[in-house]
């Protein structure tokens, strides 16, 4: 197994694509190969993902230390490489990837929305777990922006294609148009519009490294080690951080930058939707710790009051808006905005357990919110309507169905015990104690904000299980046969509920590789020379 230490991490990359290789030569009649083919690549894909943990070295585990690397020349007239590495922090990013792309096919298996095109969905399926995989290995900022903007197609096509067709009015125009299509149109507009400034801020960095021991680059290692030695500073790296910011900011999605999110969501067929919020979300919140705080580590510090502002602002705004929904789907595209903006408000404490509690917070919300919308679109499937009003007694009618949506429903609220616990109580920890020099009244009116968001979260995930699982099921479901989970759906379900509990018992199987290489970030980025020259220019 020598030959995985070089092409392991490329192998796990890139099955998908060699997937999308063979769909295409399959003839579009033949489903059961499709469906096969789409499936045993996306599990070749998870089986690599699993063999890089077994063979990962957790006892040298530190930032700016990766394994499985490759680093061949590229594009050599500009200095771009293809340069790829895990270390602790991308490894649970990327295994969940991968993981949830096979529940995803799984679940497509019985479910296809119309235009019933197998072939055409699980190819773009199989591009979107590439760009996601290369996303969280890439260590060069070409590559990295290459896969960025990989996703964006082929989840624009799954919304604009097999997306909802609801006529929708759009205010200033004189005809209705599809939802689908206007969702799709925004959702591209809004994250090229991120992309735009992102391109930009990873130019300057390049520009800017000129003068260095590295010359022009656009390594992210090595860019790093520029940080880390206070290379960027003065309204340069000011400038450069606002510009990653708002790219990152787009595609968490934080507040204000947040409203193409639910009509995405409501729009997106299931699996584009589970997708979405599973892994597509996390690109953003993964890049503000992977490039934002080590390369400009004191612009960091000097945009996390604003970037806690923000984020407590979306936890509370996501939960009001929450409660204003009647859609379930968009319901739960909301909850999205507020568990992201705990993300980052773990993310903005600059300390160890902020930014633990982000990636387990992560990690959470892909599995919870993943598994809740797979629940909402098998609802709609039976019920053609996601309107909660009408789905009350659910619970009566598909018994299965509604204990698991009451499961996920409090693992979405924070239960302790469950996943979704960890990323909300240590963002509120981390909060209380932010990293030296950042304003303890910013940070601790987060902490108390935050708290407030939690119990909102509780009260509309109560209301929507009261909405639709509890009461007697309408008049207009009586003597329709509404068939409860099936096996396909089971499948893909039972392995979400186990990693539930068993993360939320044993939240040490992602610590375990994220605390140490946490810590080094930390202690490098962030050591008490900066701290003390932020301080004294923000008055902490």
């Amino acid at each position: 197994m020598e030959w995985f230490e070089t092409w392991g991490l490329t192998l796990t990359v890139f099955l998908p694509l060699v997937g999308v290789v063979f769909l295409g030569l399959i003839p579009k009649e033949n489903e059961i190969a499709l469906k096969t083919t789409g499936l045993v690549a996306s599990i070749m894909a998870f089986v690599a993902s699993l063999i890089l943990i077994a063979r990962f070295d957790f006892s040298s585990n530190t930032y700016n230390s990766y394994q499985f690397e490759v680093s061949e020349t590229w594009i050599g007239a500009i200095n771009a490489n293809y340069h790829v590495g895990i270390d602790g922090i991308s490894l649970p990013m990327l295994v969940l990837s991968t993981f949830v792309m096979v529940l995803a096919v799984i679940y497509s298996w019985n479910h296809w929305d119309e235009p019933k095109n197998p072939k055409a969905f699980l190819i773009l399926m199989m591009i979107l777990a590439t760009g996601m995989n290369g996303t969280f290995v890439a260590l060069d900022l070409v590559l990295f922006f290459l896969f960025f903007e990989i996703v964006l197609l082929p989840m624009y096509f799954m919304i604009g294609i097999w997306g909802d067709k609801t006529p929708r009015r759009i205010p200033g125009f004189a005809k209705e148009f599809e939802t689908r299509l206007y969702a799709a149109i925004k959702f591209f507009l809004f994250t090229l519009f991120g992309s735009a400034f992102l391109l930009l801020g990873f130019l300057a960095l390049y520009f800017e490294s000129g003068n260095s021991q590295f010359g022009r680059t656009f390594d992210i290692p090595q860019l790093t080690e520029l940080g880390a030695s206070g290379a960027f500073s003065g309204t340069f790296a000011f400038l450069v951080f606002g510009a990653i910011f708002l790219g990152f900011a787009v595609k968490v999605p934080m507040f204000p930058f947040h409203t193409w999110l639910p009509d995405a969501h409501t729009a997106a067929p299931t699996v584009g939707s589970v997708l979405l919020a599973a892994i597509l979300l996390k690109l953003g919140s993964y890049g503000f710790i992977r490039i934002s705080l080590p390369i400009l580590p004191e612009e960091a510090m000097s945009w996390a009051p604003f970037i806690a502002i923000l984020a407590v602002i979306g936890i509370i705004y996501g939960s009001l808006a929450c409660l204003a929904q009647s859609d379930m789907k968009r319901l739960i595209a909301f909850s999205s905005v507020g568990h992201m903006g705990f993300i980052m408000l773990g993310i903005s404490t600059m300390t160890d357990i902020g930014i633990n509690a982000a990636i387990i917070g992560m990690v959470a919300h892909g599995l919870i919110t993943g598994l809740l919308f797979f629940i909402a679109g098998s609802m709609h499937h039976r019920y053609h309507t996601r309107e909660m009003a009408r789905l009350g007694g659910n619970i009566k009618l598909m018994p299965v169905m509604g204990g698991i949506l009451a499961f996920t429903a409090m693992a979405s609220l924070g239960l302790p015990g469950l996943a979704g616990f960890w990323g909300e109580f240590m963002s509120l920890v981390a909060s209380f104690n932010p990293l030296p020099g950042l304003s303890l009244g910013v940070f601790r009116s987060a902490m108390v904000i935050g708290a407030i968001g939690t119990v909102l979260t509780a009260g509309y995930m109560l209301w929507m299980l009261q909405k639709v699982n509890l009461g007697e099921p309408g008049d207009e479901w009586e003597g329709k046969e509404l068939h409860d989970v099936d096996r396909f759906e089971l499948a893909a379900w039972v392995p979400l509920i186990v990693l539930i509990v068993v993360i939320g018992f044993f939240p040490k199987i992602i610590f375990n590789s994220t605390t140490d290489v946490v810590t080094s970030l930390v202690d490098m980025a962030f050591n008490p020379e900066t701290t003390a020259s932020i301080s004294s220019q923000i008055g902490g």
